[in-house]
C-alpha cells in the first residue's frame, strides 16, 4: 500500500499498489460504502495459493474472487477491518476477530478505545464485552488515567461521538494493567465492575435514594451509584428497565410504570417519583377508607379502624 498523507489525523494504510486489488466487504460479501467498516480482502498477483499443509485454514482465508473475470482468481481474507476514505485511501479500523455482538448490534471495541484514548486524562483504554450474568452482555471500558480523571466527562465525550449502543455500560479506572507472563494485558484478570468502586457519589444518598440504590446495584452490577447517576448511563437498557420496574413494584408494593424510568432516569429523580406515587397511593387509600366510614355508625367505624391494615413502610417525605 502507498499514498498515506502526512497531515492525516488517523493514519491510513494507503492505496493498493500495482497488480493488487483491495475490497472492503460486509459479512454478506458485499462492498461497503465510504466511511463504513468492512473486512479487507486482497486480490491480484501477490495472493498466495494458501497455507502450507493447512487445508482447513486455507479454505477459510483464501476464497474465490467474485469480482475477477480471471478463472481461478482468489481473494485473501485478512481479518483486518478498514474504511474507505474520501480520498481513496484505506483507514485501518481494527481486527475482525475482536468484533462483538450486543443486542443485535455488531461493535468494534477498537473504535471505542480510540475515542476513549482521546479523552482528557486517559492514558490507555481497553473495551471488553462482558457477560457476568447469563444473557446480560455489556460493554465495559477499562482504563488507566491521570489523577483527577473525570469519568462523567469522558462518558459525555463518547456520547457526542458514538451511537448509544456503543457506549460502555461501566468505566473501571485501574492504577495499572494486570499482565500475563508474556507482558501483555491479561484480559481474564480484569475485574468485574461490581467488585470495583468506580464513581464516588457527588453527594451522600438520602434514605429513600439508598433504598432505591440497593435495587440498582445488583441489577447493574455496580459497586456504587450517586444521586445524579442516570440509569441508562451506568449500564441500564430497556430490558434491565423492565426488570427494575418489577423489583420496584415488589419492594414498594406499587405499580410503577416503565415510562417513569425513562422520564426520571437519575437515581434522585426516580426516588422522588416513587415517593410521589407512594404518597398518592396512601392518599387514595385514606380517601376510600373515609368514604366507607361515612356510611357506618360510630360503633362500626371504630371496629373498622381497629381492623384496618397497617401501611406498608414509612410514609415518604420529599426533601
Amino acid at each position: 500500500m502507498t499514498g498515506a498523507p502526512h497531515e492525516a489525523r488517523a493514519i491510513p494504510i494507503g492505496r493498493p499498489i500495482g497488480n493488487t486489488q483491495v475490497y472492503l466487504l460486509d459479512p454478506l460479501g458485499q462492498p461497503v460504502p465510504v466511511g463504513v467498516p468492512g473486512e479487507i480482502h486482497i486480490g491480484g498477483d501477490g495472493v498466495a495459493r494458501g497455507y502450507l499443509n493447512l487445508p482447513q485454514h486455507s479454505a477459510e482465508r483464501f476464497i474465490a474472487d467474485p469480482f475477477s473475470a480471471q478463472p481461478g482468481a482468489r481473494l485473501y481474507r485478512s481479518g483486518d477491518l478498514g474504511k474507505w476514505r474520501a480520498d481513496g485511501s484505506i483507514e485501518f479500523a481494527g481486527r475482525n476477530d475482536f468484533q462483538v455482538k450486543i443486542r443485535g448490534y455488531r461493535i468494534e471495541p477498537g473504535e471505542i478505545e480510540a475515542r476513549l484514548a482521546a479523552c482528557a486524562g486517559v492514558r490507555e483504554a481497553l473495551v471488553l464485552a462482558r457477560e457476568d450474568s447469563p444473557g446480560d452482555k455489556r460493554l465495559v471500558a477499562y482504563l488507566t488515567a491521570a489523577d483527577g480523571f473525570d469519568v462523567a466527562a469522558a462518558r459525555e465525550a463518547l456520547r457526542a461521538q458514538l451511537p448509544a449502543y456503543m457506549l460502555p455500560a461501566a468505566f473501571v479506572v485501574l492504577p495499572r494493567w494486570p499482565l500475563n507472563a508474556n507482558g501483555k494485558v491479561d484480559r481474564h484478570a480484569l475485574p468485574d465492575p461490581a467488585d470495583v468502586a468506580v464513581d464516588t457519589p457527588a453527594a451522600p444518598l438520602s434514605a429513600e435514594q439508598e433504598t432505591l440504590a440497593q435495587l440498582w446495584r445488583p441489577l447493574l452490577r455496580l459497586a456504587g451509584v450517586g444521586p445524579g447517576d442516570s440509569f441508562f448511563d451506568v449500564g441500564g437498557n430497556s430490558l434491565l428497565a423492565t426488570r427494575l420496574v418489577a423489583r420496584i413494584g415488589q419492594h414498594y408494593a406499587i405499580d410503577f410504570p416503565l415510562r417513569a424510568v425513562f422520564d426520571a432516569p437519575r437515581l434522585a429523580q426516580m426516588a422522588d417519583a416513587i415517593a410521589l406515587q407512594l404518597a398518592s397511593q396512601h392518599a387514595d387509600a385514606l380517601d376510600e377508607l373515609l368514604k366507607q366510614l361515612d356510611n357506618l355508625s360510630d360503633e362500626q367505624a371504630s371496629a373498622q379502624l381497629q381492623h384496618a391494615p397497617a401501611p406498608v413502610g414509612d410514609s415518604p417525605i420529599l426533601g
